[in-house]
């Protein structure tokens, strides 16, 4: 857990519904002055933890609204502090004067996220669990939404204060060997050592796996479809979208600029990018259609490459060849054989070194099913991210910077004569990256930046 810091002073209130009309509104306090705030909108603080219906009285006594209001005293609230929730009508105008009527009471505008920030800084949540109520709330898919639970609920911490258990014994092995040379501790020589180093190190690199595959849920996937005019990139498009997104035509160049859809792969938000045909064209506008098409390609995630699946032997172009020699070596991609219904060849799926082929008809959908399952497993999120938590790219950047710093201590072990100090400087270096995941260790500027993308009244 984050260290408990000294308490604030203010109290800060909140409408923690969206704007808009709607059935409920609800506005947040907490800070000490809540009791007194509640004694005078509501003329009595109500038992803790009991919904009571009251009318919100302004300072002449007349109602503003009426509702339900619930009251968490200090310790045992979200924030650690005294907490009143005002849940009454969804009227903005209703809402408006019950915050006028709190900010007359003592209490200032909330900034974004500053309860979760108060949770974390008094020690009720750590800083990745604080990440995770932002991202549940953004979650784009059911699955992405059950992975930021997990990171909610502490999975992801747990993990994370596992591996900063096991650093913290091997530290004090490797400098009780520094201190007491004389006691026979001898880090070095314990049999189990260096075994124990690479426990951990596995356990980091499945942590880091589980991770990568949460920033893909909570990122989601840019997927480019390239080819030349008049393979189906606009009739796949389709098909992954379930509805017509894109214009369909024999013509070929019918798609003169990048076309976007929001889609879902079991679970994984995805951006398809439909593109122009690419070929030597005169034309200006589907010159710059075609330029527009390899800026999508800079920016993709994975690159499904359509060709026509009656090309002889099923093979490749030279056009089709240029397509995959220009994209970028490192960007994932697959070659879609579309249109196998009319080439009378069955769906199937196929690799060739790091090229994954799929024979598919987008007419049909014959196959597509299993053009998902590969565009998830290029991008490297497997069983549909089941087992994932929502993570992010600090949090990668941490896990990775940790198990170079293992890997470092690993190499220095494996020396005829291994150097304790180096090690135990490693070891340090590791369990610092690690903690500043969960807020051990954070600067004040990024609990700044995290806070600042959440929503007001959260």
């Amino acid at each position: 857990m984050a260290e408990t810091r000294a308490p604030v002073a203010d109290t800060i209130v909140a409408i923690a519904t969206p704007p808009g009309r709607g059935g409920v509104g609800i506005v947040r306090l907490s800070g000490p002055r809540c009791d007194a705030i509640a004694q005078a909108l509501l003329g009595a603080t109500p038992a803790p933890r009991l919904a009571t219906y009251a009318p919100f009285r302004d300072a002449a006594g007349a109602a503003l609204d009426t509702g339900l209001a619930l009251w968490f005293p200090a310790p045992h609230s979200y924030t650690g502090e005294s907490v009143l929730e005002l849940q009454g009508h969804g009227s903005p105008a209703a809402l408006r004067a019950v915050v006028g009527r709190c900010l007359e009471l003592g209490a200032r505008l909330a900034q974004p996220g500053e309860f979760t920030r108060r949770a974390f800084l008094n020690g009720r949540i750590d800083l990745a669990q604080a990440e995770g109520v932002a991202d549940l709330i953004e979650a784009a898919s059911s699955t992405a939404a059950r992975a930021a639970i997990r990171t909610l609920t502490g999975e992801f911490s747990r993990a994370i204060g596992a591996a900063v258990a096991d650093l913290t014994e091997l530290r004090a092995r490797a400098e009780a060997s520094l201190d007491f040379p004389e006691e026979d501790i001898a880090f070095v020589h314990v049999a189990d050592a260096a075994a124990r180093l690479e426990r951990v190190r596995a356990a980091l690199a499945a942590l880091t796996r589980r991770a990568r595959q949460g920033v893909r849920l909570r990122e989601g996937l840019t997927v480019v479809l390239v080819g030349r005019p008049n393979v189906g990139k606009s009739s796949l498009l389709n098909r992954l979208a379930r509805e017509d997104v894109a214009i369909v035509a024999d013509a070929p160049g019918t798609t003169r600029d990048t076309v976007e859809r929001a889609i879902e792969i079991d679970g994984v938000p995805v951006i398809v990018v439909d593109t122009a045909g690419l070929r030597d064209a005169d034309e200006a506008v589907e010159r710059l259609g075609i330029a527009r098409t390899w800026a999508a390609v800079a920016r993709a995630d994975v690159a499904i490459v359509l060709v026509d699946a009656r090309e002889p032997d099923e093979g490749l172009t030279d056009d089709d060849r240029a397509v995959l020699s220009r994209l970028p070596q490192a960007l994932p991609r697959l070659v879609a054989h579309n249109k196998s219904d009319l080439a009378g060849v069955a769906a199937r799926v196929e690799r060739s070194g790091a090229t994954v082929h799929a024979w598919m008809s987008a007419l049909t959908g014959d196959g597509v099913a299993e053009l998902e399952a590969e565009v998830r497993v290029l991008a490297g999120v497997d069983a549909a991210g089941e087992d994932s938590f929502i993570a992010r790219e600090r949090h990668l950047v941490a896990l990775e910077e940790a198990r170079a710093r293992l890997a470092a201590a690993a190499a220095e072990l494996a020396l005829v004569a291994p150097a304790l100090e180096l090690v135990a400087e490693e070891l340090r270096l590791a369990q610092r990256a690690l903690s500043s995941i969960t807020g051990e260790f954070t600067a004040d500027d990024l609990l700044g930046e995290i806070f600042a993308r959440f929503c007001i009244g959260k």
